[in-house]
Protein backbone atom coordinates (compact mmCIF):
# COMPACT_ATOMS: atom_id res chain seq x y z
CA UNK A 1 0.00 0.00 0.00
CA UNK A 2 1.25 3.50 -0.79
CA UNK A 3 0.45 6.15 1.84
CA UNK A 4 0.38 9.94 1.33
CA UNK A 5 0.51 12.74 3.89
CA UNK A 6 0.74 16.51 3.57
CA UNK A 7 2.60 18.08 6.48
CA UNK A 8 1.88 21.75 7.21
CA UNK A 9 2.93 24.28 9.78
CA UNK A 10 4.51 27.64 10.46
CA UNK A 11 7.85 28.25 8.76
CA UNK A 12 10.02 27.60 11.79
CA UNK A 13 12.23 24.86 13.19
CA UNK A 14 9.23 22.86 14.45
CA UNK A 15 8.10 22.30 10.86
CA UNK A 16 11.58 21.17 9.84
CA UNK A 17 11.64 18.78 12.81
CA UNK A 18 8.28 17.27 11.76
CA UNK A 19 9.56 16.65 8.23
CA UNK A 20 12.86 15.26 9.57
CA UNK A 21 10.95 12.94 11.91
CA UNK A 22 8.85 11.65 9.01
CA UNK A 23 11.96 11.05 6.87
CA UNK A 24 13.58 9.08 9.69
CA UNK A 25 10.43 6.93 9.96
CA UNK A 26 10.71 5.85 6.32
CA UNK A 27 8.64 8.55 4.60
CA UNK A 28 10.03 10.12 1.41
CA UNK A 29 9.60 13.65 0.09
CA UNK A 30 7.06 13.91 -2.71
CA UNK A 31 7.34 17.01 -4.85
CA UNK A 32 8.52 20.44 -3.82
CA UNK A 33 7.62 22.21 -0.60
CA UNK A 34 4.99 24.94 -0.76
CA UNK A 35 4.74 28.23 1.10
CA UNK A 36 1.93 30.67 1.76
CA UNK A 37 1.78 33.92 3.68
CA UNK A 38 -1.02 34.56 6.17
CA UNK A 39 -1.34 38.36 6.19
CA UNK A 40 -3.73 38.35 9.17
CA UNK A 41 -1.07 36.63 11.29
CA UNK A 42 1.91 38.14 9.45
CA UNK A 43 3.30 34.60 9.25
CA UNK A 44 4.70 32.28 6.57
CA UNK A 45 3.41 28.69 6.48
CA UNK A 46 5.03 25.66 4.80
CA UNK A 47 3.71 22.42 3.40
CA UNK A 48 5.49 19.27 2.24
CA UNK A 49 3.99 16.10 0.81
CA UNK A 50 5.52 12.80 1.92
CA UNK A 51 4.83 9.23 0.78
CA UNK A 52 5.63 5.79 2.13
CA UNK A 53 5.16 2.24 0.91
CA UNK A 54 3.77 -0.03 3.63
CA UNK A 55 3.97 -3.74 2.91
CA UNK A 56 1.48 -6.28 4.24
CA UNK A 57 -1.36 -3.83 4.91
CA UNK A 58 -4.41 -2.78 2.95
CA UNK A 59 -5.65 0.79 2.93
CA UNK A 60 -8.54 1.64 5.22
CA UNK A 61 -9.94 5.19 5.46
CA UNK A 62 -10.06 4.94 9.26
CA UNK A 63 -6.31 4.34 9.66
CA UNK A 64 -4.07 7.02 11.07
CA UNK A 65 -1.65 7.67 8.22
CA UNK A 66 1.10 9.09 10.42
CA UNK A 67 1.25 5.83 12.38
CA UNK A 68 1.98 3.69 9.33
Amino acid sequence: MKVYRFLTGPDDSSFCHRVTDALNKGWELHGSPSHTFNAAENRLYCGQAVVKTVHGKDYDPSMKLGEQ
